[in-house]
């Protein structure tokens, strides 16, 4: 029953939520490959773009915690469709863009539209998915973000190549019309698609969805039970909240210059590279770097699969993540002391796999002790926090040294210092580690 049940609740979900969090991590970090135009067409340089890609998060911060309590209360049929329609309508008014500050308006109201989609999205499936399948349908789950970077580099850089002047728009234009309208669509197809509770799935047989109700509702009162946080104040009062906090906010440094900076470090090199043979940096396509760029991202994918059906079947998810983040450290070290396209591409992708896998691990931790309100609002509060820290401060950082030093040779070994502390913190958390998962012969 088990096997049938989590087999079918994961073909109708998963594979539809992916879809949703590409488009998402499209709107959310397309900027990177438009900033290749937006230096000519509207004077940015590498401090204004920082901080534009930066203040998203802020805003994110505010509202993410509040929209997973909406969600909680709404349900995530319309809470869900509610967010991806109103970040599709202000992704696709990027076209409207005319200089600094507008780029700043737009980033901060695109952060406040987003805030709570990722969240929700994994407080979603906490309602569907039985604790020892979590690593593995959350990592599955998770290789979005980076399909979002295997799909959108090359994308990106195709729009903004090819669709230059056409209609009198300049390609960047393009890039955020034509990735924000399909997010609309698929916030309105949400509304009819999702189903908010298992005693609500029509697509169950009615055994199998007396069957899944129970078994969650058997694993919520375990948790309970265990002296687990289920109220909004348990969750703020709570040590490991805040630990975990940190944690992420570790990860997030290294996750989002990876994410926003990929395209900016392969251009560079590319240009070097072209220049020491003779040739102009015009030589350099968007195109080219985009599919370059795309790189790091297949081997995150890969990577997350792998460590995802590993922390499942040792059930010891903190190990794990510890294996991963320091796998990211040496990824990240690596590429700061890289000069050429390649090896750079190489560090990276090393510095990806680590990154991108440590976070089914680290998100199958929350739901260890925290259920119901506590659940909703320690989630958000951890991503939230976590991205205010790793992408803001992060983002900041990183674009005043690139327009300092011309290099990412500083920001990439800032970043894997900082992962390291978050390597030193995940040993302090303390976790009951998961039954190993069984696999039948």
């Amino acid at each position: 029953m088990e096997q049938r049940v989590v087999l079918k609740v994961m073909w109708r979900l998963v594979p539809f939520m992916i879809v949703l969090y590409i488009f998402n991590y499209l709107d959310r970090v397309n900027i990177g490959v438009a900033k290749l135009q937006l230096y000519d067409d509207l004077n940015f340089n590498d401090k204004i773009y920082g901080f534009g890609a930066g203040i998203f998060f802020p805003a994110y911060f505010l509202f993410e915690v509040p929209s997973n309590i909406m969600m909680e209360r709404f349900g995530a049929r319309i809470w869900i469709a509610r967010i991806m329609i109103s970040w599709g309508i202000i992704s696709a008014s990027f076209v409207f863009m005319q200089g600094e500050w507008s780029f700043y308006t737009l980033r901060f109201l695109l952060g406040a539209a987003e805030a709570g989609f990722f969240p929700g999205m994994l407080l979603y499936l906490t309602y569907w998915i039985p604790a020892k399948e979590k690593a593995n349908v959350g990592a599955l789950f998770m290789t979005s973000i980076a399909m979002a970077g295997v799909i959108g580099n090359p994308l990106s850089g195709f729009i903004l190549q090819s669709m230059k002047n056409v209609a009198g728009l300049k390609g960047w234009q393009w890039l955020f019309l034509i990735e924000g309208i399909p997010t609309i669509i698929l916030g309105v197809i949400v509304y009819f698609y999702f189903t908010d509770k298992p005693e609500q799935a029509h697509w169950l047989e009615p055994e199998e969805r007396k069957w899944l109700s129970a078994h969650m509702d058997a694993e919520r009162a375990q948790t309970h039970s265990g002296h687990g946080s289920h109220s909004l104040m348990d969750a703020f009062r709570s040590g490991r909240v805040w630990l975990l906090s940190m944690i992420y906010m570790s990860l997030m440094m290294g996750f989002y210059g990876i994410n926003y900076w990929t395209p900016t470090i392969v251009k560079n090199l590319l240009v070097k590279e072209q220049e020491a043979i003779g040739q102009t940096a015009k030589s350099v396509s968007e195109g080219r770097v985009g599919m370059l760029s795309a790189i790091p991202f297949i081997a995150a994918v890969i990577g997350m699969i792998v460590i995802g059906k590993i922390a499942d079947w040792s059930g010891n998810r903190k190990v794990t993540l510890i294996f991963s983040c320091l796998t990211g450290c040496i990824g990240l070290l690596a590429a700061s002391q890289t000069q050429t396209t390649v090896s750079t591409l190489v560090a990276m992708s090393v510095a990806a796999i680590g990154i991108f896998g440590s976070l089914a691990p680290f998100w199958t931790l929350p739901s260890t002790f925290l259920t119901g309100t506590a659940a909703a609002a320690g989630i958000a509060f951890i991503n939230s926090l976590g991205n205010l820290g790793g992408g803001f401060a992060g983002l900041n950082l990183k674009g005043y040294l690139m327009d300092k030093y011309h290099t990412h040779t500083y920001g990439m070994m800032v970043d894997s210092g900082i992962l390291f502390l978050g390597v030193i913190l995940v040993m302090f958390i303390k976790v009951k580690p998961a039954a190993p998962k069984v696999i039948s012969q």
